[in-house]
């Protein structure tokens, strides 16, 4: 059973999915309607699932499932992440994306998440620079620390010895 993903309580499992580039408002809306529609009947071991989908900062797919009644189940998961990659190569987009995606003064930036060391050395992620922690497992964890700023993210010992 799908649900609003604002209605999801703090304890639910939560995956992360992140698009390789930027989605455009259509995109946005046509993979919004596909994830509805494949989540619809998600079901663990034939138990329907709780679950939620969103897309968020024109880069993001949220996963998230309410697992008090029913967990999810290693075929279930299994299955998501095939629905995610189909929806994916139908629309050319990489959801398994695994840059550091950070806000700017004018939207959204992205580098190659081997490349973080060197994005700190050059200054184009600050300590403050608001990174998105796609790490998080919970709802919980993804409202109070989805949005970090770097310098309290992973990234931290990146920051170890460099002036800004």
């Amino acid at each position: 059973m799908r649900i609003d993903f604002d209605q999801m309580p703090d304890h639910a499992r939560l995956w992360v999915y992140q698009a390789n580039r930027t989605l455009s408002t259509t995109e946005q809306e046509v993979i919004q309607s596909q994830l509805q529609a494949s989540f619809e009947e998600w079901a663990a071991h034939g138990q329907p699932l709780t679950n939620a989908v969103t897309v968020l900062q024109a880069r993001f797919v949220l996963l998230a499932v309410d697992e008090k009644a029913y967990a999810a189940s290693g075929c279930s998961i299994d299955a998501s992440t095939r629905i995610i990659s189909q929806i994916g190569q139908q629309a050319g987009i990489d959801f398994f994306d695994r840059s550091i995606v950070f806000k700017t003064e004018d939207g959204i930036d992205s580098v190659d998440g081997l490349k973080g060391k060197s994005a700190v050395k050059a200054g184009t992620i600050q300590p403050d620079t608001i990174i998105f922690n796609n790490q998080v497992k919970t709802v919980g964890e993804f409202r109070a620390n989805w949005e970090l700023p770097a310098a309290e993210s992973w990234m931290k010992r990146f920051f170890v010895g460099v002036v800004s």
